[in-house]
C-alpha cells in the first residue's frame, strides 16, 4: 500500500513530493533518534483504524499542514455501495471508496468524514500524512517557534510575519497543473 501511495504522490504531485522529501530528509537528519516509519515514504506519522467499523464523523485535522495531503486506504469487506462513502463536507461531495481505494485531500483544511455500514460488515482504515509543526520545526532551524522568535532582529521579524502571511501561495505553487504533468 505504502510503495503504490507513494507512486502516485510522487506522479501526481511531484513538486508537492520535492518539498515533502526534502523537508522529511533534513528533519531525519538533523535528530538520529528519529525512525522513518517506512522507507518509502515521505510522510512522517501513520494512523490505523481498526474498526471493526471505522467511521469517522465530519472534521478537519487542524494540525496537518494545511497544503499536504492526507492519505486515506479504506479496508475491510463491506457493500461500497451502500455505506463507507468518503464525504468531502465543505465541496458537499460524496464518493464511493470500495475496499482498497486511495484517497489524497488535504484534510488540514477540508472537512472529511465517512459513511457507516452495516453492523455484519467490517471496515478500517490507514492514513498517511505529516503535521505541520515537523515542518515548522525544520523552517525554524530545528527549534520551537517561541525560541525562533526570540532569535529574530525585529526586521527580521517583520520578513518572518510576511513570510507567514504569504505561505498558503508557496503551498499553492507546489500543486501541479494538467499542463506541468504533461496531461493537456
Amino acid at each position: 500500500m505504502v510503495v503504490e501511495g507513494a507512486r502516485v504522490f510522487k506522479t501526481w504531485a511531484p513538486k508537492l513530493y520535492a518539498y515533502c522529501s526534502s523537508q522529511f530528509d533534513r528533519l531525519l537528519s538533523s535528530d538520529s533518534s528519529l525512525v522513518q516509519l517506512f522507507d518509502n515514504s515521505v510522510l512522517a506519522s501513520t494512523a490505523f483504524n481498526f474498526g471493526p467499523r471505522t467511521v469517522c464523523l465530519p472534521h478537519i485535522d487542524f494540525g496537518n499542514l494545511p497544503f499536504l495531503w492526507c492519505w486515506i486506504w479504506s479496508l475491510g469487506l463491506y457493500s461500497w455501495k451502500k455505506g463507507g462513502h468518503l464525504i468531502l463536507w465543505d465541496l458537499e461531495i460524496v464518493v464511493e471508496f470500495p475496499p482498497g481505494s486511495l484517497a489524497a485531500i488535504p484534510s488540514g483544511v477540508c472537512r472529511h468524514g465517512n459513511t457507516r455500514i452495516w453492523k455484519t460488515e467490517t471496515r478500517y482504515s490507514f492514513t498517511q500524512y505529516t503535521l505541520g509543526g515537523n515542518f515548522r520545526w525544520v523552517d525554524h532551524g530545528f527549534q520551537s517557534e517561541e525560541a525562533y522568535k526570540a532569535s529574530l532582529s525585529a526586521a527580521e521579524a517583520r520578513e518572518e510575519k510576511l513570510r507567514k502571511k504569504h505561505r498558503w501561495e508557496m503551498g499553492l505553487s507546489l500543486f501541479s497543473t494538467l499542463d506541468e504533468l504533461g496531461l493537456q
